[in-house]
């Protein structure tokens, strides 16, 4: 009953986070379009600069929108975990886009280093302030969610690059409005891009994880293994594997030689137990194997 209960909550969170994340698709791609224009209009590389990663977002949360979705599906014989990790690969193409946007940016900023064009600074900085109140609306609809799932930390993450960009473009604008400084433009577009680049990198490292079936960071891996060792009834744990199917799915494999005359089917269930309330693992497949037990191939 608890299972079921925790399944229920988790695809009622998983709505909440879908109709959140529609929401600021819708906002971020009106906006866009005024970011876009007031660029041209104004001349201002940091604002077509966060045009470009607003661009980024409403394709990053479309495609975060979509991952949602396919990985609703139910698994089938050759899917047997469905589309789940759909979750991840989104993750890792925007953590891709990322990179790409804060790369194009630096080398733009670079050569109006060298070559300073003219911008309508307080112009610029109003379109901004505009980004800005979106930005910030969509990173408080996502606070709790992105916690839950790396696919909308992702997304998550191009709003908050593209916030600190807008407060780029807006400093910016006013250095350039009181000071006619030019220079601010592109220096404030190569701040965005180091930002971002470094939000990038930090998802890429941790999806790239998930792909190459790593433990989770946020678990010890010997504090487990000492945990089911130290369970009545356990002689030795062996063959364990922890790693994450998607955001939320923690699955666990592992072979324990249970000690003679112990009831193995009142053992598996105290294990089960264990990793769910002390773990949070609800995904195990435990191999009881009696003292004595010889796989296949193994040396005495």
């Amino acid at each position: 009953m608890a299972h079921s209960h925790a399944h229920a909550h988790a695809r009622e969170e998983r709505a909440h986070d879908q109709g959140r994340l529609a929401a600021v698709l819708v906002l971020s791609a009106l906006y866009l379009v005024a970011e876009l224009v007031g660029g041209l209009l104004t001349g201002s590389l940091a604002l077509l600069a966060d045009a470009g990663h607003m661009l980024s977002d409403v394709g990053a949360l479309a495609l975060a929108l979509f991952a949602f979705w396919l990985a609703e599906r139910p698994a089938g014989a050759a899917r047997t975990f469905g589309w789940r990790r759909f979750e991840i690969l989104a993750a890792l193409a925007n953590g891709l886009v990322l990179a790409l946007v804060a790369l194009g940016v630096g080398l733009e900023a670079i050569q109006r280093l060298e070559t300073p064009r003219p911008v309508q600074g307080l112009a610029a900085f109003a379109i901004a302030s505009g980004g800005l109140a979106v930005n910030l609306l969509g990173l408080g609809l996502l606070r709790r969610s992105r916690e839950r799932s790396l696919n909308l930390r992702g997304a998550w993450l191009h709003l908050l690059g593209d916030a600190l960009g807008s407060v780029a473009a807006m400093t910016s604008g006013l250095l350039i409005w009181a000071f006619d400084w030019r220079a601010a433009d592109p220096l404030a577009s190569l701040a965005i891009g180091a930002l971002v680049l470094r939000s990038a990198w930090a998802l890429l490292r941790e999806t790239v994880d998930v792909l190459l079936e790593a433990a989770p960071g946020h678990l010890d891996v010997d504090e487990l293994r000492g945990a089911i060792a130290l369970e009545s009834g356990v002689v030795s744990v062996h063959d364990l594997h922890v790693w994450t199917i998607t955001s939320g799915m923690i699955s666990l494999s592992c072979h324990v030689r249970s000690s003679c005359g112990v009831d193995d089917h009142v053992l598996l269930a105290r294990l089960q137990d264990l990793l769910r309330r002390r773990f949070a693992i609800h995904h195990a497949t435990i191999q009881i194997e009696p003292e004595g037990f010889e796989e296949p191939g193994e040396v005495c």
